[in-house]
């Protein structure tokens, strides 16, 4: 954009008023300025796997679940499928007003190839509006378990790379407190979630280290690392897992049941 070097001459202005990232009147304050270089940290982390799809000649496929206002979906769209020939982003959401005012800008904005759904985890897993096959799957500070629905849903569809910034996750630690007093007695570890706070950050850690052993034990290769001020949040966790076909031996032994998820890698298409 002409006099903001900061905004890339291809981006839609108007896409970024509504996203707040651009003033109403196309001017760029501090606080957005800062919201726009963590939409940049973030984009250089999925960038290199969408443009590895399309490298290989693959009709891409990348689905953001628990999209919300499907601010991801709309920022991939406008930095990089805008520019391609091929290729489809789909948001799914459960909150029926938040899809539809993301069909609204996505008409408004000519994004034909983004597609917003009002689908539930498991609805989305047999729905035929999606391919059996995703080559992307997202889920950035799904709720709590949300993160662990995006998961089975790209498990079942057995995309190649999914990335997943967790957030919330507070089922581990209601877990803790509700055995806190019987564990205190038992073992001297307890103290390590005696308080509050560290029952919180300690179920979250847990949390997180399960599912990537999850990951693993189902062929996928990890990177975690930072996902520095996104959302300006506290949880800056990304884990992007990258489908080898491997499973990692020892991950295999704390998750012996990957019978669940069947070996086949089905072909197909979005079908709008």
């Amino acid at each position: 954009m002409k006099g903001i070097p900061e905004i890339k001459a291809e981006q839609s202005v108007e896409l970024l008023k509504e996203l707040h990232i651009l003033t109403r009147d196309g001017k760029l304050n501090q606080d957005s300025r800062r919201k726009l270089k963590q939409v940049y940290h973030l984009y250089q982390f999925i960038e290199p796997l969408l443009a590895e799809v399309i490298a290989q000649g693959d009709d891409l496929a990348l689905v953001d679940h628990g999209a919300g206002k499907s601010y991801l979906g709309f920022i991939l769209y406008d930095l990089f499928l805008k520019g391609q020939d091929g290729g489809h982003v789909c948001a799914i959401e459960t909150r029926a007003e938040l899809v539809e005012k993301s069909r609204e800008l996505a008409q408004r904005l000519g994004f034909a190839r983004m597609s917003v759904l009002n689908l539930s985890i498991e609805a989305s897993i047999r729905s035929p509006q999606l391919p059996d096959h995703i080559d992307i799957v997202t889920a950035l500070h799904a709720c709590d378990t949300a993160t662990d629905d995006a998961i089975r849903f790209a498990l079942a569809k057995q995309a190649r790379f999914i990335v997943l910034a967790p957030c919330c996750q507070a089922e581990v630690a209601a877990v803790l407190r509700r055995y806190k007093s019987e564990s205190l007695a038992q073992t001297p570890l307890s103290e390590i979630w005696r308080h509050p706070i560290h029952t919180r950050e300690f179920g979250s850690q847990i949390t997180n280290v399960l599912r990537c052993l999850l990951l693993e034990s189902h062929g996928y290769q990890l990177t975690v690392t930072e996902l520095v001020g996104w959302g300006h949040s506290l949880k800056n966790e990304l884990i992007i897992a990258r489908f080898t076909g491997s499973p990692r031996g020892n991950a295999r032994e704390v998750d012996p049941d990957t019978s669940r998820v069947e070996s086949r890698r089905p072909a197909g298409r979005f079908d709008y």
